[in-house]
C-alpha cells in the first residue's frame, strides 16, 4: 500500500475515533455501543501502520488472499454489530411493553378512584 494512502486512512480513522470519544463524552452515544466501534478503529489503525499484519493473519487462517481476509473480518464485524443492536432492540421492546402495561394499570387505578 502506498504511504500516502496509509497516512490518509490513518488520519481519517483517528478523526473518526476522536468524534466517537467526543460523542461518548457529551452523552450522545452510550459507551457499551461505542466500544465495538472504538475496537474496530484501533484495529484499523494497527493494520494501517502494519500492513504485513493482515498478510500474516491471512496466512495463519489459511486464506489465499489478504484482501479476502479483510472482507471476512468486515463481515464478522457486521455480524457483531447486528447482534449487539438486536439485543438492544429486544431489551427496549421489553421495556416499552412493561411501561405500557404499567401506564395502563395506573390509568385504570386512577379511573377507579374517581
Amino acid at each position: 500500500m502506498n504511504i500516502r494512502v496509509q497516512i490518509v486512512v490513518g488520519v481519517i480513522i483517528i478523526l473518526a475515533l476522536c468524534v466517537i470519544v467526543n460523542m461518548i463524552r457529551e452523552k450522545e452515544l452510550e459507551l457499551r455501543y461505542a466500544l465495538t466501534w472504538l475496537g474496530v478503529g484501533i484495529a484499523i489503525v494497527v493494520l494501517d501502520c502494519f500492513p504485513q499484519a493482515i498478510t500474516w493473519l491471512a496466512v495463519k487462517a489459511g486464506v489465499a488472499n489478504p484482501i479476502n481476509m479483510l472482507f471476512f473480518l468486515g463481515f464478522c464485524f457486521s455480524l457483531v454489530i447486528i447482534f449487539v443492536l438486536t439485543i438492544a432492540v429486544s431489551r427496549m421492546s421489553n421495556q416499552v411493553k412493561k411501561l405500557a402495561q404499567e401506564v395502563a394499570l395506573f390509568e385504570e387505578s386512577n379511573k377507579n378512584n374517581r
